[in-house]
């Protein structure tokens, strides 16, 4: 079964709460939740493994922490993936509008090699504009366009 054939099957939802303990910290909860959504099905030895997610803009901290994303990528690592985390230029003028100044964002809130154990690469290339076209066959949307980098990734 295709990818997007997959998107329009109902998802199944997984969630943790926030309780700890010194046993089960957030860390924990995050890597029973990966084994929950069956990563070891989804991760082959030497797949490119792209990890999507918001970098955050400048002085905000509406983004996933960059310590989370170290548990995923070294679970991604664990089954012999090699993981980048990945985001795509906005549409929106701003200073994540070409990779650049991207990348200089996501380095500011913390996303660099030490911290996430991974390279970060801004998907849809330097300015935004490298896509794959895909049939979806959507009411709404007949199809999208993808960025290649993210397209090209093998999970």
């Amino acid at each position: 079964m295709t990818y997007f054939k997959r998107l329009m099957m109902p998802s199944q939802v997984f969630f943790s709460d926030l309780h700890t303990t010194r046993e089960r910290n957030l860390f924990h909860k995050l890597q029973i939740l990966l084994e929950k959504v069956g990563i070891d099905s989804i991760i082959r030895p030497n797949d490119l493994v792209a990890i999507k997610l918001h970098f955050g803009e400048k002085g905000c901290t509406a983004f996933v922490s960059p310590i989370y994303l170290r548990v995923i990528v070294d679970k991604t690592k664990e089954y012999g993936g090699k993981p980048f985390l990945t985001d795509v230029n906005s549409l929106y003028v701003g200073p994540r509008t070409e990779a650049v100044s991207h990348h200089i964002t996501a380095m500011e809130n913390g996303f660099v090699y030490p911290v996430v154990n991974a390279p970060v690469i801004i998907a849809g290339g330097l300015r935004g504009n490298t896509a794959e076209t895909i049939f979806i066959g959507l009411k709404h949307y007949q199809e999208v366009e993808i960025a290649s980098e993210i397209m090209q990734a093998d999970a």
